[in-house]
């Protein structure tokens, strides 16, 4: 017997994502995006990215069940993106996921969507093992997660304080006269600069934050040393070397994630590594990881750059997982969540 298809419905930001999920199978991942609508107000704008999910959600659907050769009434379960994201898009997510359940008479599954950042990597290299550590990395998180089970077992073992590490990038860029969003600038420009050229600081890696803040991150502070150093050229009539601040800036940046996490893996006995979100795919990132990874022995997993920005993919996937471990189904008058904690994978 086949194992269960899985509808995932992923609306917590600007990313209208519709995907299905047979087993450890991604069958289609549709994803419709808004970015552009908010890029000349320098970030998401919650009511524009709510009226653009209602009316995405029909045409995204359709195009993946098309995609995958399926229809409605093929699909055993339906995840929906509970939190943590904006009210509104995760509304409108929630709101289709229920229309379809009750339509459907299908089990209806809200989940985390930070936590599906993590498991979306079991589509693309299998099964995690028994123990693996996951670095979220997005916009609006920088988490550390120590995972005995994707659905059971997840113990945060750190976060951000201040600014998630993608919201930092955004910022610095926006500094710097860049597009919005800045990420993607910011990292080609990196390439062309040099990382050593400026030493910014590295938020909470001194001594006295090991007690307290041995897992957490901290980037407000290294936004704040970019603009002082940017303004202290500009007052001095010097020409600002975009390419090496960027470069020195996304080398603090990586650094901090890397260091923190290898010796969280180490400290904890983990062998296996797993990153995901949407800043997993800043180049300098993956580069450092992945050396720092391959000198300590740990298997570094990251999935290709299309699974890390948001999408439909990552919630069918931890719906699947929800529903391979015999779960009771959230109910129909399911809530959302803008702030749900992440060891909290099931509404």
């Amino acid at each position: 017997m086949s194992e269960p298809l899985v509808l995932g419905i992923e609306t917590s930001c600007d990313e209208t994502g519709v995907a299905l999920v047979r087993g450890h199978e991604l069958l289609i991942d549709s994803v419709a995006s808004s970015m552009d609508e908010h890029a000349r107000f320098g970030g998401i704008i919650p009511e524009i990215a709510s009226r653009a999910h209602l009316e995405a959600m029909a045409p995204t659907l359709r195009r993946a069940l098309d995609g995958a050769g399926v229809e409605l009434g093929d699909i055993d379960a339906i995840a929906v993106t509970a939190g943590p994201g904006l009210v509104g898009p995760l509304t409108v997510g929630a709101s289709a996921a229920k229309a379809l359940a009750v339509g459907l008479g299908k089990p209806l599954y809200g989940v985390n969507h930070v936590i599906g950042h993590a498991a979306v990597d079991e589509l693309v290299d299998g099964p995690f093992p028994d123990r693996v550590m996951a670095l979220v990395v997005s916009g609006g998180h920088s988490s550390l997660l120590l995972v005995d089970d994707i659905v059971t077992g997840i113990t945060e073992l750190g976060s951000t304080l201040d600014d998630a590490a993608g919201e930092a990038f955004d910022k610095v860029g926006r500094l710097l006269g860049l597009p919005y969003p800045g990420g993607p600038h910011i990292d080609r420009l990196a390439r062309e600069g040099d990382p050593e050229a400026i030493r910014f600081p590295r938020g909470l890696t001194a001594p006295k934050d090991q007690a307290a803040h041995a897992y957490d991150f901290s980037f407000s502070g290294l936004k704040t040393a970019v603009a002082r150093w940017v303004e202290a050229r500009q007052d001095a009539g010097q020409e600002i070397p975009l390419a090496d601040v960027a470069a020195s800036f996304a080398a603090a940046v990586a650094d901090v994630l890397t260091a923190k996490t290898i010796a969280a893996c180490q400290r904890h006995d983990v062998s296996t590594l797993v990153i995901g979100g949407g800043f997993s795919a800043n180049s300098q990132l993956r580069e450092m990881a992945a050396a720092r990874c391959a000198a300590a022995g740990i298997d570094l997993r990251i999935p290709p750059i299309r699974y890390c920005t948001d999408n439909g993919a990552m919630i069918a996937a931890l719906g699947a997982a929800v529903v391979r471990r015999g779960l009771p189904p959230s109910p129909l008058d399911l809530p959302v969540d803008s702030s749900m904690p992440l060891t909290q994978v099931l509404l």
